[in-house]
């Protein structure tokens, strides 16, 4: 069952995705400092494509790092649970569509990583320490055809 917090994040994820779309990333393809992605996943029950807006704290060439934080939230996002059990998504960033494989990150890759998130923008351990969960991060790199 949801919360008023998952509805607001549906809502405003709706409003958002639009905007991005019908603009091709020109207008909600930037927030706090960071580049948004839209990140479409397959719905580990359905099996439909699920699309929700990512912020990328960290993009180094064809890979890119995103944070499944849901806001503080005791509960991992539903994008993370999908890609964990199907990990090819599509990640559209300034309009350019790419397939791609995601990937839990941990041990010194993730310590490594975490720095660099926290230091793109501190909103991340600020919400880290609301939670006692541990915000998985999450590599997106080019899938092998």
């Amino acid at each position: 069952m949801g919360t008023g917090k998952d509805l607001l994040a549906r809502v405003a994820g709706a409003a958002h995705k639009a905007t991005y779309r019908t603009t091709g990333g020109k207008v909600g393809g930037r927030a706090m400092g960071m580049p948004i992605i839209e990140l479409v996943t397959t719905g580990r029950r359905t099996g439909k494509p699920r699309a929700t807006m990512v912020a990328a704290p960290v993009v180094d060439g064809d890979r890119i790092v995103i944070v499944a934080a849901y806001h503080g939230d005791q509960r991992h996002p539903q994008w993370y649970l999908n890609l964990r059990d199907n990990p090819v998504v599509t990640a559209t960033m300034d309009g350019k569509p790419r397939r791609m494989r995601a990937r839990t990150v941990d041990g010194a890759e993730r310590v490594q990583l975490w720095s660099r998130i926290v230091a793109a923008n501190d909103v991340y351990a600020k919400t880290q320490g609301k939670t006692s969960r541990q915000f998985p991060v999450v590599v997106l790199e080019p899938a092998v055809s």
